[in-house]
């Protein structure tokens, strides 16, 4: 069997689709976190250096609705105890970005 390489110079092309939703700047550095586990926005923030409040809520809503996080809230009333993990579609990147991550290192 023959591999298909997909045009990804196609607009409707869901390679292409997928590749400029994880391209977004944040959201591979955010996938990494998560993969420690559950954390809360701040624990994200302080993990990842130079990212805003504001960039890191709108980065997390669009992995939400993306369903490459979940969103659990603990406690509804102020202050929210809200903490984000990586969704079964989340956790599935990790065998491409361990792949990206030792192209990176054998050819640095």
């Amino acid at each position: 069997m023959a591999l298909a390489i997909p045009d990804v110079l196609e607009e409707s092309c869901a390679t292409r689709q997928a590749l400029e939703r994880l391209a977004a700047k944040w959201r591979i550095l955010l996938i990494y976190a998560l993969m420690d586990g559950p954390q809360r926005p701040a624990r994200l923030r302080d993990r990842v250096p130079g990212i805003t409040q504001k960039v890191l809520t709108e980065t997390l809503r669009g992995m939400e609705a993306d369903g490459l996080v979940a969103r659990d809230v603990y406690k509804e009333t102020a202050p929210q105890h809200v903490e984000y993990s990586l969704t079964d579609l989340g956790k599935s990147l990790e065998a491409p970005l361990a792949a990206i991550c030792a192209w990176a290192a054998e050819h640095a």
